[in-house]
C-alpha cells in the first residue's frame, strides 16, 4: 500500500509570469500562473508569500520542496541559493490558476527590483504559498478583524498591497482610517473601501520615510480615540531595530475601541509604536506592529 503523505500548510508552486502591469511609477503588478495554482489558498487579508528569483544567467528557479524547504535552501551555498523575498498576495483567482503580486520598485539595487523591472510573460520563478488542500490555519496572516471598535491601517509603499487587500475584505459597516505613504502623487491608486473607512494617500516627495506618515498617524489616533472609549494602557518595551525584528501582533481578534495595524520601514514603525503604546497608552494587545524592511539594509527572506 502506498503511504499518503500529510498535506503541509505551505508548498512550493512553480509558476511563470502571465502578465506585467505597471500601476504607477513605484508599483508593478505581476500576474503569475502555473499548473497547480488552482490549489493556492485564497485567504485574503495580508497573506504573506515568498518569491524565489532566478540567479544571474539562470532561467527558472530550482527551489527545494517539502516542509523543510527553507532549511534546505539555507543550507545551499551562496552561489546556489536563489534570492527569496517576502510579499503580500494582492489577488487570487483559483479558477484561472492566477495569483497577483504587487511589487514596489526601489531604484535598481536589489534582486527583486531588478527582476521586477525586467519581468516579461513566460519568465519562470518559484512561489511559496498556502496550499488550499491543508485543512488548518496556514499562517502568514497578521491582520485580525476586530469584533468591535474602529480601525487604523497605516504604512509606507511596502505595506500598500496589504492595506489594499485588507480594505477590500472589510465588512461594509467597518469604520476608521487608512493612511498610506508613497514616494510621489502618481503612486495614488484606486482602492475599494467601506463607506466608513477614510483613505488618505501621503506622497512624501523629497521627504524622508515617515515624514508624512508619523504626524498623520498621530493626528488620526487622536481623532479615533476621541470618537471611541479610552483604550486600556499597556507596558511598552522598546525594540532595537538594528539587532532585532520589530514584529508584534495580537494572537486573537481584539475587542477594543481601536485596533491598529502598522507596517513599513522598521525605524518608522518603531517611532509609531512608541507614540501609540508609550505615549497614547493604547493596549498593545490591540495593535499590530510590523517592520517590513530596514532602511540601509538588504531585504532578507
Amino acid at each position: 500500500m502506498t503511504e499518503t503523505l500529510p498535506i503541509a500548510p505551505w508548498r512550493v508552486f512553480t509558476v511563470e509570469v502571465r502578465a506585467v502591469h505597471r500601476l504607477s511609477p513605484s508599483f508593478v503588478r505581476v500576474t503569475f500562473t502555473g499548473p497547480d495554482l488552482d490549489r493556492f489558498a485564497d485567504n485574503g487579508w495580508d497573506q504573506r508569500i515568498k518569491l524565489a528569483l532566478p540567479l544571474p544567467g539562470q532561467r527558472g528557479v530550482r527551489l527545494p520542496d517539502g516542509p523543510d524547504w527553507y532549511a534546505q535552501w539555507r543550507a545551499l551555498s551562496e552561489e546556489q541559493r536563489n534570492p527569496v523575498r517576502t510579499y503580500t498576495v494582492r489577488a487570487v483567482r483559483p479558477h484561472l490558476a492566477e495569483v497577483d503580486i504587487d511589487l514596489v520598485l526601489h531604484g535598481d539595487g536589489g534582486p527583486a527590483t531588478r527582476w521586477a523591472r525586467r519581468a516579461r510573460p513566460g519568465d519562470e520563478i518559484a512561489l511559496v504559498g498556502p496550499d488550499a488542500g491543508y485543512p488548518g490555519d496556514h499562517g502568514g496572516i497578521e491582520f485580525r478583524l476586530p469584533s468591535t471598535g474602529r480601525l487604523l491601517l497605516a504604512g509606507d509603499e511596502t505595506a500598500a498591497p496589504a492595506i489594499a487587500a485588507i480594505l477590500e475584505r472589510l465588512p461594509l459597516d467597518a469604520s476608521g482610517r487608512a493612511l498610506i505613504e508613497v514616494p510621489e502623487a502618481a503612486d495614488t491608486l484606486p482602492l475599494v473601501t467601506p463607506p466608513g473607512v477614510e483613505l488618505t494617500w501621503l506622497p512624501r516627495g523629497s521627504g524622508g520615510y515617515g515624514s508624512l506618515l508619523v504626524p498623520a498617524v498621530a493626528a488620526a489616533t487622536g481623532d479615533l480615540i476621541t470618537a471611541s472609549a479610552e483604550p486600556a494602557t499597556g507596558p511598552d518595551d522598546d525594540v532595537d531595530v538594528d539587532t532585532e525584528i520589530l514584529w508584534e501582533v495580537p494572537a486573537e481578534a481584539p475587542s477594543s475601541p481601536l485596533y491598529a495595524w502598522l507596517a513599513g520601514e522598521a525605524g518608522v514603525i518603531r517611532t509609531l509604536r512608541r507614540h501609540l503604546v508609550g505615549e497614547r497608552g493604547l493596549d498593545r494587545r490591540a495593535v499590530a506592529f510590523m517592520g517590513y524592511w530596514r532602511l540601509g539594509r538588504a531585504d532578507v527572506a
